[in-house]
């Protein structure tokens, strides 16, 4: 499948006054009344193209079953490439000689030997269980963040100085810290 970008010589992303003012300016390099001899022959079938190209990408409907074509292509030649890649490796590397640790076997370098070892850490011992889980910790850390923020915006607010003021300095929860 041609790659009508590349024939335009615009980015995938380009708009359509992008791709416009590339189509115009290619047009005026490979005009084939421009050209003599041989150059005359390749200019006329760079024409070809690029009218196709332009005729493709300038069409809202056709460019999006274009890129919709062109993205399944990538994802199948990627696919391909992953899959005789792995064939072409040594399948007994040194990343991934497998290590034996109290009857369970994990293989060096991989992410899962790493999240295997991580939750038999964290289940396993009964001074974590207690503990929230990590995304608990990171909702605590975000309530805390928007308490303090807010804190701060009411401070400022004239009509809220005075209830913040009380709050910090004369409640006795926070008479240690002044």
């Amino acid at each position: 499948m041609k790659n009508y970008y590349d024939i335009l010589e615009v980015n995938r992303l380009a708009s359509k006054e992008v791709i416009d003012k590339a189509y115009r300016a290619l047009v005026i390099k490979y005009h084939p009344d421009k050209q003599e001899g041989k150059a005359r022959i390749y200019c006329e079938t760079k024409m070809k193209e690029i009218n196709e190209a332009y005729e493709v990408l300038s069409n809202e409907f056709l460019r999006e079953q274009y890129d919709a074509e062109l993205e399944k292509e990538e994802m199948l030649r990627y696919r391909e490439s992953f899959s005789n890649r792995q064939v072409e490796e040594n399948p007994i590397s040194e990343m991934q000689k497998q290590v034996v640790d109290a009857d369970r076997t994990y293989k060096i370098g991989t992410f899962s030997a790493v999240r295997e070892l991580a939750r038999e850490v964290f289940e396993n011992r009964p001074h974590f269980q207690g503990l929230p889980s990590k995304k608990g910790w990171i909702a605590i850390l975000l309530t805390a963040v928007i308490i303090i923020i807010l804190g701060i915006i009411l401070w400022f607010i004239p009509f809220t100085n005075g209830f913040m003021r009380e709050l910090i300095f004369e409640n006795p929860l926070f008479s240690w810290m002044f």
